[in-house]
């Protein structure tokens, strides 16, 4: 039992030697960077770990340290047993005109492959990045180009690192045959560039690409932005802007007019209605108002209220004009012409009947109109008229006669 546990105790002892010995450190260590973003990959060949899972630690220190010869190097560690194959090193602020060391060593089951290495120096290696943002804007017939430097991680400018850095502009009109294209090339340390001798109301397109000759660095050129020039304004444009400017106006006074005319409408109808309300809706309030009928309200006074009421028509007046130009004879030597010019008979019985008298017997009171002689001969029963009196009741009932002066030449009837 013992000795079976010896020779197995053994066979471990070796199997983990094997293992320790087979395991590969990472290789093809590559830095990725932009400006001052560093970050660190490797590769790792994962048949040499088999089924076993396997982590990563990262470390770096300056190389100058390396160099001392009192003590060893304290390595820095940006990442430790991480299962991914890369490491930022961005948040450690490495210094840009430093070098450094980097190292990255497998760790499979306890068992630690050796150490892969790397050198690298930010201002050296490091790539730099295009310009962070580029305006156009035109002025007159030119261009001016607004150039943001590119940033570092900490959002600072990148020519504290490199102050010989500049921009190398690449501009070209803009045309729909590419084969005719022409490009043109300025490079400027400045910020804001202007593009001279450029054609008016043409459209330009601009791309940037910052450079630096010291280690003959050059970043990628920025996406074309494109703008049209100005000029001089044609007389044709500044009169389309004022037939524009003044139909606009004419549409704003014609809003105004039409807004005013509806809110005064509205108000009106409003406040001062074409349908009036009875007078006693008006005032429902005012008992002072004498004019402005009421219902009886039942009371004992029931004599006041009444079954049904009949309105009548005011009887038509009926007028006889007599031309001016026949004089009337003189009346009788039996009438008298009383207080008030007209005649009337001796033996008249005064308030209770009147009638029409003629001067003699063959003569008619209205010469001229023969027909209206016979009409009251034929009432009265006789043939010409004489001095007899004509009763009322004798004639349609309703009809009232009244002589008026000789001199005035009217008889009024009313019917």
């Amino acid at each position: 039992m013992s000795a079976a546990f010896y020779v197995c105790l053994l066979f471990w002892y070796f199997q983990a030697n094997a293992v320790g010995a087979e395991l590969k450190p990472p290789e093809n260590l590559t830095m990725i960077t932009m400006n001052t973003n560093y970050s660190l990959s490797w590769d790792w060949d994962q048949s040499s770990s088999e089924s076993h899972a396997v982590s990563f630690t990262t470390q770096y220190v300056a190389r100058f340290k390396l160099m001392s010869k009192k003590k060893s190097p304290m390595w820095s560690t940006a990442c430790e047993k991480t299962s991914r194959r890369s490491c930022d090193l961005t948040k450690f602020s490495l210094y840009y005109l430093g070098f450094y060391v980097l190292r990255v060593q497998a760790n499979v089951n306890g068992h630690v492959s050796d150490w892969g290495q790397k050198e690298f120096c930010p201002d050296k290696d490091a790539a730099l990045g295009p310009p962070t943002k580029v305006d156009l804007s035109p002025a007159g017939s030119d261009l001016d180009i607004f150039i943001s430097d590119p940033l570092t991680s900490t959002n600072d400018s990148m020519k504290e690192n490199h102050p010989e850095l500049y921009y190398h502009i690449l501009y070209w009109e803009r045309s729909v045959d590419t084969q005719a294209l022409r490009t043109q090339t300025l490079s400027s340390s400045a910020n804001i560039v202007t593009l001279p001798k450029l054609k008016a109301w043409t459209w330009y397109c601009v791309s940037v690409q910052t450079c630096y000759d010291f280690y003959n660095k050059k970043s990628s050129f920025t996406s074309p932005h494109c703008m049209q020039t100005e000029g001089a304004t044609p007389w044709r444009q500044i009169i389309g802007y004022f037939l524009v400017s003044l139909v606009f106006c004419f549409l704003v006074m014609l809003l105004l007019l039409y807004g005013s005319f509806w809110c005064y409408k509205t108000l009106k109808a409003t406040w001062f209605p074409s349908v009036q309300l009875p007078t006693p809706f008006q005032y429902p309030w005012d008992s002072s108002r004498s004019d402005i009928p009421r219902l009886l309200t039942p009371d004992s006074d029931s004599e006041l209220l009444c079954d049904k009421v009949t309105v009548c028509p005011e009887p038509p007046v009926l007028e006889i004009h007599i031309p001016p130009s026949e004089v009337l004879p003189a009346p009788p030597s039996g009438l008298e012409p009383d207080s008030s010019g007209r005649h009337s008979r001796k033996d008249s019985s005064g308030s209770g009947d009147s009638g029409v008298y003629s001067t003699g017997g063959s003569s008619s009171l209205m010469q001229p109109n023969s027909s209206h002689s016979s009409t009251r001969a034929q009432v009265s029963g006789q043939g010409p008229f004489d001095l007899e009196q004509v009763k009322m009741q004798d004639m349609a009932s309703g009809l009232k006669t009244r002589l008026v002066n000789a001199d005035e030449g009217i008889v009024d009837m009313c019917v």
